[in-house]
């Protein structure tokens, strides 16, 4: 007889959530930025004033605001002049895995199946980067989850990242959106990041704003597409569609097809050794799932029924430079934010989901495989014994208390193993609605 999963809180049926986000262009005409998602350092126009590394505001400021002609931004977007030649989009309806609540979307960003479309485009496009050489794809690999295969990426100009890059997997869910940076809570500000960003430079949009957009006019299958995404607009050729487009399709990116998954919704089946590793990964024996919990293994989640703020970052031990507590510098987690010393080294837990293809790990990619990131778990940190960033991490005094090692076996390992492996969505990493629509 199969065994199932005893966790409490898991709906062990078949259950299908379905909702239709019906649009909105008056929502969408009274301006693209979110008041009531807007981060703290943006004022609630659409321009960034946030700092970014590999997309997460810590050490890049990004200072561009952006309107309809690609300058100056008066503080709202208006959407331009109003059109009634066009169609309105066509409304989106979310198919959504077993078990995956309705996600949120900003009222003033509606999903469209037009802007989902051009946002997939865009996200492919080198031309969307101040030399031409680096889309959104060059850093987020669909075959990797939407992640990227070095422990931190360089920007188009050649600066390097101090932080790894965040697989993609989910991001809809994600509340922060970023390893550290509490600020940045939507995708249309975070976006903003990686376009405009200077310290480092990321696509290296400044600068290029009229080059860049003259570019996307001048390629012919963006006419239809951008026309389509914004009728309303008699120019709808601007860095607000970009940035709305590229949201569009960055919620879309919904991974809950995982062997797990069919196992727990559905018919499907694990192996003995992975169901060993889901009673120990959610058993208080090892606590990942205390960091690692929800549907989307991640317990910084944020939905259309969210009622309360689900921000948590965590010191996991890596570092404990000189026996103070400290993280590299430039690198050292929410404390950039907030100056407090018990946030120093706390970073965001991401998704699990696809952590199989995502690697290498943690917030500067300093461990290579998964079997390397359980046995620093199971040790309660790292020792780093030489170098510049020498310390034990495990006596860390702002460590989590739930980094705090554990007893595992061969067995145990191997097990952990085979669930984690079980988290991978084969149909979302070769998904061609996904994929680079570019011959």
């Amino acid at each position: 007889m199969r065994q199932r999963l005893r966790r409490p809180g898991l709906l062990h049926r078949r259950v299908t959530h379905r909702a239709t986000i019906v649009l909105s262009l008056a929502a969408f005409a009274a301006g693209c930025s979110d008041p009531g998602t807007a981060p703290a350092a943006n004022d609630g126009s659409s321009s960034a004033a946030a700092s970014s590394s590999s997309g997460d505001g810590s050490s890049s400021t990004a200072t561009t605001a952006v309107d309809s002609s690609g300058g100056a931004s008066t503080g709202t977007d208006d959407g331009g002049s109003s059109s009634t030649t066009g169609e309105p989009p066509a409304p989106w309806a979310w198919d959504l895995p077993p078990g995956f609540p309705e996600p949120y979307v900003p009222a003033q960003n509606p999903m469209s199946v037009e802007k989902v479309e051009l946002g997939r485009h865009l996200f492919y496009d080198l031309r969307l980067s101040g030399n031409g050489t680096q889309s959104c794809a060059s850093c987020h690999d669909q075959a990797r989850g939407f992640a990227d295969a070095l422990p931190t990426p360089q920007g188009s100009t050649g600066s390097a990242l101090a932080r790894n890059s965040m697989g993609l997997t989910n991001s809809v869910y994600s509340y922060p959106l970023t390893w550290a940076n509490p600020n940045l809570v939507d995708l249309e500000h975070q976006i903003l990041v990686p376009l405009f960003g200077e310290f480092p430079i990321e696509l290296g949009a400044v600068g290029h704003e009229d080059e860049i957009l003259q570019r996307l006019r001048d390629e012919p299958v963006y006419g239809p597409l951008f026309e389509a995404a914004f009728p309303e607009r008699d120019d709808p050729f601007s860095f607000d569609a970009v940035r709305d487009a590229l949201a569009c399709f960055t919620r879309t990116l919904i991974s809950g097809d995982s062997p797990y998954d069919r196992f727990v919704y559905g018919d499907g089946e694990l192996s003995e050794s992975a169901l060993r590793g889901m009673n120990l990964f959610f058993s208080e024996a090892v606590e990942c799932h205390h960091c690692h919990g929800s549907f989307n293994f991640s317990m910084s989640v944020k939905h259309a029924n969210t009622v309360f703020d689900p921000q948590a970052f965590h010191n996991t031990g890596l570092y404990n430079v000189g026996g103070t507590g400290a993280y590299p510098l430039g690198n050292e987690g929410l404390y950039e934010s907030t100056a407090l010393d018990t946030d120093r080294g706390r970073f965001r837990a991401p998704t699990l989901r696809n952590v199989a293809v995502s690697g290498p790990y943690m917030h500067d990619g300093s461990i290579a495989t998964l079997e390397e990131v359980l046995d620093t778990y199971a040790a309660g940190g790292r020792n780093v014994t030489e170098g510049p960033f020498a310390g034990d991490g495990r006596a860390n005094p702002y460590k989590s208390g739930f980094v705090g090692g554990f007893e595992m076996s061969p067995q145990d390992r191997d097990d952990l193993l085979a669930f984690l492996h079980s988290l991978t969505d084969e149909t979302f990493l070769g998904d061609p609605r996904f994929a680079d629509p570019w011959p």
